[in-house]
């Protein structure tokens, strides 16, 4: 037999209902923020991701699935959206529709990286681009997107964290200060930390090795080297999370993985994950259109996991199934018969099923109870002979019978489908 591949899984139907809501909840949260869907290449050219992502990071030095193309050209499996949004916003000129664009994607994504509870090789994402616009306000809207997705999905243990990584300029100031602190701390460093010291030295403020977590205790706070104009932009989507009651708390460590973050960034934890909690993040990232050959523009935006999402969503959450009926026609007359109504409750978009294999009421029965069918359409011969169905409810074995001609609309009513 041949075994599907590590760190990759199938999606159940037994699975999908709580995929179909957490799905549909992404497409009308964005809607209704006023962002319109895109849909990206799986795999894009390898420098895309090397000159977005960043050379120091974890994605592109470890993790990328990595093939060359018949013609020799390097190409990777999208390990995120952000990047390929971008060079498709400034390959296809986006921009010229109108000032500013708010773009959604939803997913599957690749990283070679160790399998684990929600964290898979191959994974989903729904995430969000707000293109062209340097407001705070702009980062309110997709923070507060990212929240009310949350919250609508009733998730338990949400808790939203935020920084300021400052501009370039700020940035640099606040490296020097913080390289002198890790050579201090350079013993109690990982090798990854100790590797990166000079190269990425802000990714070990996030680390999740205990001793270099313990390390970073008394780092010196990037908000404390914020320029006027950065701290004002930040100060401005403090007050703005507030008026919308977006609940949130300040995490001077926080950073983020990929290199093209700057000003703003956020990530949202779910206590109900255990140790690696995080479900989603995002953050502005107004130099990476430069950095991929299109003007300087900025942007802000977020990424969902949404297979943490599934493990966190609660049962309460997902709807009631919707009725639907199992035809158990057997017969001369009635398969015929019952073919014809099958079709027509199709058409009506109700859902119908039978057991084609069953020839008998008994066999077909048992099949209505093993698909769990609330209700089932008996018609045999003697019933069309008799212009008629039964219609019995397979909770209580209650029975009603309705002319076969308005069989259709008699069984809408029933099910109370409009």
């Amino acid at each position: 037999m041949i075994r599907g591949i590590k760190g990759i899984k199938d999606i159940t139907p037994d699975q999908m209902p709580k995929w179909s809501v957490v799905e549909r909840t992404a497409h009308a949260l964005a809607h209704a923020f006023g962002f319109q869907e895109i849909r990206i290449p799986v795999f894009e050219k390898t420098e895309l991701f090397v000159h977005s992502i960043g050379g120091n990071t974890d994605i592109v030095e470890k993790e990328m699935y990595t093939f060359p193309d018949k013609d020799g050209t390097s190409l990777t499996l999208r390990p995120e959206g952000t990047a390929g949004v971008v060079r498709a916003f400034i390959e296809r000129g986006l921009k010229t529709y109108q000032p500013s664009r708010k773009l959604y994607y939803i997913g599957p994504m690749f990283r070679h990286e160790r399998p684990q509870a929600g964290r898979l090789r191959q994974f989903h994402q729904f995430g969000v681009e707000f293109v062209g616009s340097s407001e705070a306000s702009a980062d309110v809207e997709v923070i507060t997107l990212l929240w009310r997705f949350f919250s609508a999905l009733e998730l338990p243990g949400l808790s939203l964290e935020l920084n300021s990584l400052g501009v370039l300029t700020d940035r640099q100031a606040y490296k020097k200060d913080l390289v002198s602190f890790l050579k201090t701390k350079s013993d109690r460093l990982c090798e990854n930390c100790r590797r990166r010291l000079e190269a990425n030295p802000l990714r070990a403020l996030d680390c999740k090795v205990p001793h270099c977590r313990e390390a970073m205790n008394d780092a010196p706070h990037l908000t404390d080297f914020l320029s006027p104009t950065s701290r004002d932009h930040f100060d401005r989507v403090l007050e703005g999370l507030q008026a919308l009651a977006v609940p949130y708390s300040m995490n001077p460590r926080l950073v983020r993985g990929l290199d093209y973050y700057s000003m703003t960034t956020f990530e949202v934890s779910c206590s109900a994950l255990g140790a690696q909690n995080a479900i989603g993040a995002g953050g502005r990232y107004n130099g990476l259109f430069e950095t991929l050959g299109g003007v300087p523009t900025p942007a802000v935006g977020f990424a969902i996991g949404l297979d943490r999402v599934i493990i966190a969503l609660p049962e309460a959450i997902l709807p009631t199934p919707t009725p639907w009926v199992f035809i158990a026609a057997f017969g001369e007359k009635g398969k015929p018969a019952g073919l014809s109504l099958l079709d027509s409750l199709r058409s009506m978009q109700v859902k119908a099923d039978t057991d084609y294999n069953a020839s008998t009421l008994k066999t077909l029965l048992r099949s209505a109870d093993r698909l769990e069918a609330p209700y089932v359409v008996i018609i045999g011969d003697d019933e069309v002979t008799n212009h008629q169905i039964i219609l019995r409810n397979m909770a209580t074995k209650e029975q009603e019978f309705h002319p076969l001609n308005t069989a259709s609309s008699a069984i809408l009513a029933h099910l109370h489908i409009r």
